[in-house]
This record gives structure tokens, C-alpha cells and sequence, in this order.
């Protein structure tokens, strides 16, 4: 008999679409399940979509690292955001999503037994990635300190050993919202310079956080300048999922790697979607703000309804994670339970973490309006009590 190949045997495939494929298209369901919004994408991203439709220059494989003009207008906006110029030549590479931007990173920076620091809970396209170049994630656990997420800095500490190679973290983080402190950075930057390890910065929800908390990049520390490899899109911020832009950025002395891995991945990201990525980079920036205003808003509305439930309360991002054990339920009966009692689509979070994993769902709140958002208490209370 015929095998497949084992480095897929440890792989769980994603809940997210089976919770999708249950919920179907019953326009009752709350669609709470899967990273999406409705807030729309910049204007001029969609029309430089449609006008990037007759180009011919938009019609082709080259440059396989991504338009020039793209990673020009990628590297100002790096410039503004890490304090430091990344060379649109040599620094920057466009990928298919930032999804793809992780896999070649990692191939770029690990061989097959090195270990990868992550957080738990973290997103499982991040630590699915590392089993899937033969690398093994270390996962940390953020810790509920006065209902927020924190993450556990002595954990942190016993988690890098001599078969370290790679911190792979995102702040804010997904699922859970939780936001990593300067504090957080200077010690990462600390075990980074000590034990030489890369830091894979994943940035595609970075700015999108609440209560006027500060934006910190973590290329702007000393120690993490020559470290960081940046892993962004356009998907989260510039509300753009569906053109699968995406980019690395990192130094020269790793990026030909992240390159090479780029080419033989994909050869190159579609013509017409890099158009329009970078018409998004150029939009203004009140316009990010307003999204992230009603993403908060959002937010709380959905912690006011949950109210007496355990609901750990996200610092930024699009979800937010509910202790689903306090019930005696399991992440994928409750999930179970709130589809067919109370019409919401919400993924179980088992494989998204150890410590921080099968206790929790997801509720995903920046794809419903607040009118919507509003009636969850109610089927809430009539799934699970």
C-alpha cells in the first residue's frame, strides 16, 4: 500500500471551515467563526484593482520578489513604523499572503529539529507552519492576569534551550488580543543577543489596538535591529484578505534565503493584487483608525453581552477567547452547542494551544454589526446556559 508522507501525521487540519460548512449560509447564524470583516478595503485599492486588470505589466511573472514600485512603497512604510530603511532590492520580499511570508521564513532560518518559541495560545497557521518545515514549537503560555492576557516571562526564559533557533511571535496576538510590553521586547531582545536566535515578528495586526495603547515595533530595539524578520500583509489593516498580499522584510544576510524559498514556492504573488496593495499602503491613515474604532466598539459590545461569562478581554486584534470549562464543556461541544441552540459560529480552540487551547472558543466580532453583536447574550444563554 501506498503511504503518505509523515510529516503530515501530526497535523490537525483547520476547525475553522468545518465550523463554516455546518453553519452554511442560514443568514441567522452570527458569523463569529473565521477572521473576516465587512468593513470594506481602501477605495483606492479597489481601484487600483480594477485599472491593474489591463496592465500588462500587472500580467506577468517578474520580478518574481514583487513589483519594484511595491517594494518601494513598502520600504517607506517600514521606514515609519520599524525605524529602519529596508532595501526595496534586497530586503524585501512580496509573498502570497503573510501566510506564505511565514513558510518561507522558516524555511529560510530552521532545519529540521531546531526549535521555535511561540506563544499559547497562538494562531495555528503559525505553529502548523514550524511542524511543517520539521521544526518543533516550543509553546508559552500567556497567563490571565486581571482579565487580560500577559505573557509569562519566566516561562519565556525556560523555554530556549541549546536547540533554539527562532522566537516566531505576533503582538497583538492572535486569537487571544494579547499585546507583548516594551517590557516583554526587551527580553526577547535579551534571550535573542544571548542565545543568537531569529525573531520572526508577525506584524499583520499590529497597529490594530485598543484603549490608546502604544505601538512598539520591535525592529526599533538596538538588540533586535540585525534579528528581526517581519512578517506583514494587507489582509488585517487594509481589510484586503482576498488579494493575498503579503511581504517579508528582513536583514540582507538572510533575505536571498527567504527569496530563493519565495520562488520555489509560489515563483510570484498576482500582478493585479500588488497594484492594489500598494495603493492601500499610500491610503491615509485616519482611515485605519476609523476601522480600528469600530473594531473596539465592537469588541465592547461583545464583552458587555458576555458579561458574568469568562472572557479573557483582548488589548487589540479581531477576536477574543471564552473559558469555556468554567461550563464542564470542551471547546468543540461548546462550539457544537452554540451553532445548533443558539445560531453562532464560533471555533474551538483545541489545537491552537496546550495550556491555552481545548478550554477556549473563539468569538470573532469584526465581521458582525454591533445591532447583530447585540443579541448574543441571549443565544448564549440558550446553548450553554
Amino acid at each position: 500500500m501506498m503511504r503518505s508522507s509523515l510529516r503530515l501525521r501530526d497535523i490537525p487540519g483547520f476547525s475553522i471551515d468545518r465550523v463554516a460548512l455546518a453553519a452554511g449560509n442560514d443568514p441567522e447564524v452570527l458569523r463569529l467563526e473565521n477572521l473576516d470583516t465587512d468593513l470594506p478595503p481602501p477605495d483606492s485599492a479597489i481601484q487600483a484593482t480594477r485599472q491593474a486588470a489591463g496592465n500588462d505589466d500587472a500580467n506577468s511573472y517578474l520580478p518574481f520578489t514583487g513589483s519594484l514600485a511595491l517594494r518601494e512603497t513598502l520600504s517607506e512604510h517600514l521606514q515609519k513604523l520599524a525605524g529602519r530603511r529596508y532595501d526595496p532590492s534586497s530586503e524585501i520580499v512580496i509573498t502570497c499572503g503573510g501566510t506564505e511570508g511565514m513558510l518561507d521564513a522558516l524555511l529560510a532560518v530552521t532545519d529540521p529539529g531546531d526549535e521555535v518559541v511561540l506563544t499559547d495560545p497562538t494562531y495555528a497557521g503559525m505553529t502548523n507552519r514550524v511542524r511543517l518545515v520539521g521544526a518543533v514549537p516550543r509553546l508559552v503560555p500567556f497567563v490571565v492576569d486581571n482579565n487580560r492576557w500577559r505573557l509569562d516571562i519566566d516561562a519565556l526564559r525556560r523555554a530556549v534551550t541549546d536547540r533554539t533557533r527562532v522566537m516566531f511571535l505576533m503582538s497583538p496576538s492572535m486569537p487571544s488580543g494579547g499585546i507583548l510590553t516594551r517590557a516583554d521586547w526587551e527580553v526577547v531582545a535579551e534571550l535573542c543577543a544571548k542565545h543568537s536566535l531569529w525573531l520572526l515578528y508577525n506584524s499583520a495586526i499590529e497597529r490594530i489596538r485598543f484603549e490608546g495603547l502604544p505601538y512598539y515595533h520591535p525592529a526599533t530595539h538596538p538588540g533586535l535591529r540585525d534579528q528581526t524578520i517581519i512578517i506583514g500583509s494587507v489582509s488585517k489593516e487594509y481589510r484586503m484578505i482576498g488579494w493575498r498580499v503579503g511581504w517579508v522584510a528582513g536583514p540582507i544576510s538572510i533575505m536571498p534565503d527567504v527569496a530563493k524559498a519565495h520562488i520555489y514556492n509560489v515563483v510570484t504573488v498576482t500582478g493585479i493584487a500588488q497594484e492594489a496593495a500598494r495603493a492601500a499602503l499610500l491610503s491615509p491613515e485616519s482611515e485605519l483608525k476609523s476601522c480600528v474604532a469600530e473594531w473596539e466598539r465592537r469588541r465592547n459590545v461583545v464583552l458587555s453581552q458576555l458579561d458574568g461569562y469568562r472572557v479573557v478581554i483582548p488589548d487589540g486584534g479581531w477576536s477574543l477567547l471564552i473559558d469555556v470549562s468554567r461550563l464542564g464543556l470542551d471547546s468543540a461541544t461548546a462550539s457544537r452547542l452554540l451553532l445548533e441552540k443558539g445560531k453562532i459560529a464560533a471555533t474551538p480552540m483545541k489545537h491552537w494551544g496546550e495550556v491555552n487551547g481545548d478550554r477556549y472558543i473563539r468569538f470573532v466580532y469584526s465581521n458582525e454589526t454591533v445591532e447583530r453583536l447585540g443579541t448574543i447574550r441571549e443565544r448564549v444563554k440558550r446553548a450553554v446556559g
